[in-house]
């Protein structure tokens, strides 16, 4: 079994059990940005995977969602962030550096500047977040979309990234927050999937060690946020406060929020018409 992971410290709750040895996993982990590992799950080159929510509705037919996984917010996400020299209804017209690492998060920003914000910037794909980290700027670049933990890193007032910034932008923009305030309901950045053609024993298989694994990591939190600290640079206190803010369970609400995300998605003809397929959690050996 061929599994993917986000090396974001995001993913840190769902495989710390894992990582540590305490909870045996019989597959080869693989990590990799978000559009990476939809490509490589779009590709048949790995069998489950945490993917964008947004490459499961371009390919419902090909994906059977791992019930209870997610990595979901409820208001401010911290780690998606719009950061921009003018207010986000200035920016029309304008060149808005999109992360190419992430496709949910560029579809929830374009979303946010049709109803929003009403305004039609020109998106930019690029590596906003190794240009962020690196401190460069470009003079036409009015705003970048920034996502991961070189979105944290550029909030930390203390971390060097943030210090170090050729430029400091006036207007910044939490998109979990943004959808909150929109729509009143939580937002799923990114899910766990498995192929329809992988056996489905090997995929309840997998999927039962993630759930404890996250069991474990939710219950330590405080271990994880010094890890993250340690691999960032980010405080203790922004990385634990991060933490509180995301949600790895995939609940009632959180799918709600996700249904009505991917129905905005298929009325503007972003993605097919599809419907949420589970993989049969009654097996998942709980």
């Amino acid at each position: 079994m061929r599994v993917g992971r986000i090396p974001y410290i995001n993913c840190y709750p769902v495989y710390g059990g894992v990582d540590r040895g305490l909870v045996p996993l019989d597959a080869t982990l693989i990590d990799g940005v978000p559009t990476t590992l939809n490509r490589m799950m779009a590709q048949g080159a790995l069998d489950v995977s945490v993917v964008s929510a947004v490459e499961y509705a371009r390919d419902s037919e090909r994906y059977l969602l791992l019930p209870e996984l997610a990595i979901s917010c409820d208001g401010p996400v911290r780690s998606v962030m719009l950061f921009s020299n003018v207010p986000a209804e200035e920016l029309g017209g304008q060149r808005v550096l999109v992360s190419r690492s992430s496709m949910t998060s560029v579809h929830l920003l374009e979303l946010l500047f049709e109803h929003v914000w009403k305004a039609a910037p020109e998106f930019v794909p690029g590596n906003a977040e190794a240009d962020a980290v690196a401190a460069q700027a470009s003079d036409d670049i009015a705003a970048r979309l920034v996502i991961g933990d070189a979105a944290l890193m550029l909030q930390s007032a203390d971390h060097p990234v943030a210090q170090g910034h050729g430029r400091s932008y006036p207007y910044v923009y939490d998109l979990g927050a943004e959808w909150k305030r929109w729509t009143g309901l939580p937002f799923v950045f990114a899910v766990w999937v498995a192929q329809r053609n992988t056996p489905v024993e090997d995929s309840l298989k997998v999927h039962a060690a993630l759930i404890r694994s996250r069991d474990w990591g939710l219950q330590h939190l405080d271990e994880l946020s010094a890890q993250a600290s340690r691999n960032t640079g980010v405080s203790l206190r922004e990385c634990r406060e991060y933490f509180a803010g995301l949600d790895w369970r995939l609940t009632m609400p959180d799918l709600e929020g996700l249904t009505e995300f991917l129905r905005r998605l298929e009325l503007a003809g972003r993605v097919p018409k599809g419907k949420l397929a589970f993989l049969p959690s009654a097996q998942a050996g709980r």
